[in-house]
């Protein structure tokens, strides 16, 4: 007994292990990724909406997943068809679509007015790289060479429904809609929706500018009952159509850089000091891949 104290008086004295360093987060990985593992999302894929508010939303469209309802809202925006339009449904951890209030305006001159049911495509079509986690949905996941996570079968592939992707409102099947008006996904992940309408971009900045709205109750869709709530469109445009002093520029991570896939795993298991237990999973939609302003310089 009289030996305890001075036991534990030395043990108390000696120098500690030191504590592990934090996991680094996707975020810290992405950001630390060097020049060659960043590639530049084209200017004529940037879709820029400004919103009378001041406010403004930027979507990277998905022209080679869809391209025939990309090059229906290329035109669109050229054309000024937007112009009058406004944001007219926001749907409480749903969507908020924008366009048409009164759904009375001709179409844009010029456009595809049948497009075809861009909801999927053969997986032959645009070879992935492998997503080894699994998720609800797809047997079958992965993100192409050009920036975009996909869910699969082994025989088809089809952009699902994130939170962020863009789609294209329609009526009735066997309409697929024009592209004229469109939604965001502002919400928990509505999957069922995968493959029964045409996903055509992913907004990449500016997303509060469509999920921090006044809810609507509308037709129980979440619809503006009073016009006063619509938040009228000022200006659309392709970012390459843009004067050069406010062109934009964004990069996505290569997902074939070996930084990728440490996002990747960070994101599966969340690590020290806030998380105790490793998920080991990821569902595609929190895998989303990291997109940035272009550096200057």
């Amino acid at each position: 007994m009289p030996m305890i104290l001075p036991m534990l008086l030395a043990l108390a004295a000696a120098p500690q292990g030191a504590e592990p360093p934090p996991k680094p987060t996707a975020a810290k990985i992405a950001a630390a990724a060097p020049a060659s593992s960043w590639a530049t999302i084209a200017p004529e894929d940037l879709l820029v909406i400004d919103f009378a508010d001041g406010q403004r939303g930027v979507i990277w469209l998905a022209s080679t997943l869809a391209p025939v309802h990309v090059a229906n809202i290329r035109t669109i925006a050229r054309s000024g068809w937007w112009q009058g339009g406004a944001i007219y449904r926001v749907q409480d951890n749903y969507v908020t679509q924008w366009g048409d209030p009164t759904s009375k305006k001709p179409p844009a001159a010029g456009i595809a007015l049948h497009p075809p049911a861009e909801y999927e495509w053969p997986a032959s079509a645009h070879p992935i790289v492998a997503n080894r986690y699994k998720d609800a949905y797809a047997a079958v996941t992965g993100f192409t060479v050009e920036g975009w996570a996909v869910a699969g079968d082994g025989r088809s592939q089809w952009l699902p429904h994130c939170y962020g992707m863009v789609g294209v409102a329609r009526d009735l099947a066997p309409d697929v809609g024009t592209g004229g008006d469109l939604y965001t996904v502002i919400g928990h992940a509505p999957r069922h929706l995968d493959r029964n309408i045409a996903v055509v971009g992913r907004v990449i900045d500016g997303m509060a500018t469509f999920s921090a709205r006044k809810r609507g109750t509308g037709g129980g869709l979440g619809l503006y009952e009073n016009a006063a709530d619509n938040v009228p469109i000022r200006r659309v445009a392709i970012a390459s159509d843009l004067p050069a002093g406010e062109r934009l520029s964004y990069q996505y991570l290569k997902p074939s850089a070996p930084e990728f896939a440490r996002t990747l795993e960070a994101r599966a298991n969340r690590g020290l000091p806030f998380f105790t237990v490793p998920a080991g999973n990821a569902d595609l939609c929190n895998l989303d891949v990291p997109v940035r302003k272009t550096p200057v310089g």
